[in-house]
């Protein structure tokens, strides 16, 4: 008799805009793979693209993806896993998390203190606010401004007024301005129009100019914007996904300014799992709390709902999770 084989419910991006669940076989771990039994997923603004279709991208994209902000609990280990153990709770660097479970290796799973029980850890998002922070510099008394007030750029508004630095947050949408605010913002400016906002942050800062601009949005406009809030020898630091083609930079300002250019995205795996041990560290601590951010829940069969409303980002939307 041909034994059974356990199965499990993944989220299967088919096309452009559709999303279906299908049952598939319950992945098993090669010896140095860990299984996470998921209790959530957070949903990426880079998963946006995919949701709305480019021309670069293959349909069906294979179950799961590109979920890859999931934690959970190990459920089962490669014979050679040495540092987590099932029963463990753990955020994972991995990229099929729109499932029931999903495998990460073993150096890209980071144990989750207890305090964090019952909560919520999108750790890969979390950890690149961290990354993000720290490659800006931030210190004590500077000026920063912070150009676009989604999920990464609230967080960094909170860090950076927490490292102590007088922050100004930029965002075309009241509630995100609030929230900033909440966060220790201490002034919040819509985008339009531009030059209003360069005339009100030099205002803010005495005609100076920010010692570090972070833009956040991914869209030509804020980064052009960030160029003209930051003063001479300052940083610009650029955190948006710009993924919808060329951009355009004014050299001849960036030049005269003297400006320092960050590109702040990690691609080497090992920082990425660093920045989210570090974030696990910071929440714990009680110097991150990304809990007001998570703003709509749903559930693995509603995740084309989830799309949606990161896409059209009604009045309220902050962070969208698939809880399982």
């Amino acid at each position: 008799m041909q034994k059974s084989v356990a199965k499990m419910q993944a989220a299967v991006l088919t096309s452009p805009r559709q999303a279906i669940i299908e049952r598939i076989p319950i992945p098993e771990p090669e010896p140095h793979d860990v299984r996470i039994r998921l209790e959530g997923c957070g949903v990426c603004g880079s998963n946006l693209a995919p949701w709305e279709g480019r021309s670069w991208f293959t349909y069906p994209f294979a179950p799961g993806e590109p979920g890859h902000e999931g934690w959970g609990i190990v459920d089962a280990v490669g014979a050679g896993v040495t540092k987590v153990r099932p029963g463990e709770r753990v955020a994972s660097l991995a990229f099929r998390s729109y499932a029931e479970f999903d495998l990460a290796p073993e150096d890209h799973v980071v144990p989750l203190p207890s305090r964090l029980n019952g909560h919520a850890f999108p750790g890969e998002a979390l950890g690149c606010a961290w990354n993000v922070f720290e490659r800006s510099k931030i210190q004590d008394g500077q000026t920063v401004a912070v150009l676009g007030v989604g999920f990464l750029g609230a967080l960094l508004v909170q860090l950076a007024a927490k490292a102590g630095a007088k922050v100004v947050a930029v965002s075309r949408r009241p509630v995100a301005r609030e929230m900033a605010r909440q966060f220790g913002a201490l002034a919040t400016f819509g985008f339009d129009p531009p030059h209003r906002v360069i005339e009100q942050v030099k205002e803010f800062t005495g005609g100076a100019g920010c010692d570090c601009v972070i833009e956040a949005v991914g869209l030509q406009e804020p980064l052009t914007l960030g160029a003209e809030l930051a003063r001479e020898s300052g940083r610009l630091v650029i955190a948006g996904y710009h993924q919808d083609g060329m951009r355009q930079v004014n050299m001849q300002l960036w030049n005269w300014r003297g400006l320092e250019i960050v590109n702040a995205h990690e691609r080497d795996a090992r920082v990425c799992i660093r920045g989210m041990r570090a974030a696990a560290q910071a929440v714990e601590q009680g110097r991150l709390d990304p809990a007001p951010l998570f703003s709509h829940q749903f559930s693995l069969h509603e995740i084309d709902l989830a799309f949606e409303a990161m896409r059209l980002r009604p009045n309220d939307f902050m962070k969208a999770l698939i809880r399982l």
